[in-house]
């Protein structure tokens, strides 16, 4: 299925884009009030947004991508306020320091707090909790106040 080339409009802006980070995904959200005529063109190293707002103004958005995408695996939904863009990494576990392969940051492009994870130390963060938990039963079990039952009132036949 051949998707039609997306030209750049002679007038047009770039879209407002937040990413973020995850194992296996990376997610732009492209912020657009009520996008319409949206077209989105995902290849393996870029991708190419093109699409207008509520009151016609033009948006056109194109990101040389900081490593491979599995374009089969990655997808595009559109909402109220925004375009979001679900890339599918071809190296997963691997974090990508910036969205683009260029080092010069764009104007438009910010990375997306709110929803930003340090998840390469996940499983730290695990082990760290799991530590928590057993130092905290250990804790209970030495403060525990009063002398130890006597069991020996209690018969060995079971």
């Amino acid at each position: 299925m051949n998707k039609p080339k997306i030209i750049r409009p002679d007038e047009s802006q770039p879209a407002h884009a937040l990413w973020f980070d995850r194992k296996k995904y990376v997610t732009i959200n492209f912020v657009v009030q009520k996008p319409k005529d949206v077209q989105v063109d995902i290849q393996p190293d870029k991708m190419i947004l093109c699409c207008k707002n509520s009151t016609d103004d033009v948006f056109y958005n194109e990101l040389h991508f900081f490593d491979k995408v599995q374009i089969h695996d990655s997808r595009e939904r559109v909402y109220e306020r925004t375009v979001n863009v679900l890339l599918r990494k071809m190296k997963s576990d691997y974090a990508w320091p910036r969205l683009q392969k260029d080092e010069a940051k764009p104007s438009w492009i910010a990375v997306d707090f709110d929803n930003w994870r340090d998840w390469e130390n996940e499983e730290d963060e695990g082990k760290e909790e799991y530590d928590r938990y057993v130092d905290m039963i250990q804790e209970m079990a030495a403060s525990n106040k009063g002398e130890a039952p006597d069991m020996g009132d209690l018969s060995d036949s079971d």
